[in-house]
């Protein structure tokens, strides 16, 4: 079984996590959405919220593609995640050259950590490649219109949370 896993805050999930998410399902049998805990980050939403969104959006993207995927929760290392988890790739989404240059750091640490885990990159979509959570979170902050940039569901507990 070919698995991978595909890490993120997912503060919150995103259209362009989506479409990464139903262009990794293609190149495996079993996804495991790594959603790290990062403390450090102060993210908006809890991470039992997180796994429940990425759990909710990625249903219908596991039921599609018979491509089994899991929300897996981590704060260790990436690359000791993934072998936990039985990964033999890990996914990576880019949007610019900037993500370029922190990943490719991020796959010389990761190889000399563990060279048996090799590291994927898939372009977002180009609708997709200026799509951040922290700039969604900050235009729904301010009263701007995220629908294009998440899903119904997502934007609603977006919209929840700046309610209060």
């Amino acid at each position: 079984m070919r698995t991978a896993l595909y890490p993120g805050t997912f503060d919150p999930i995103t259209k362009g996590h989506i479409d990464i998410i139903k262009r990794a399902c293609t190149l495996v049998d079993r996804l495991v959405i790594g959603v790290a805990i990062n403390r450090d980050k102060g993210p908006l939403f809890s991470l039992e919220e997180r796994v429940a969104m990425v759990e909710a959006e990625c249903a219908f993207w596991s039921e599609r593609t018979g491509t089994e995927i899991i929300a897996h929760p981590f704060e260790n290392l990436l690359i000791d995640c993934a072998s936990d988890v039985g990964a033999q790739m890990i996914v990576r989404g880019l949007r610019a050259v900037a993500d370029f240059e922190y990943e490719y750091q991020m796959v010389g640490m990761n190889r000399i950590l563990n060279d048996k885990i090799e590291t994927v990159f898939m372009m977002a979509e180009a609708k997709h490649q200026a799509i951040a959570s922290k700039l969604v979170k900050e235009i729904a902050r301010l009263g701007g219109d995220v629908s294009a940039f998440v899903t119904p569901p997502v934007e609603k507990a977006l919209l929840a949370r700046f309610a209060s």
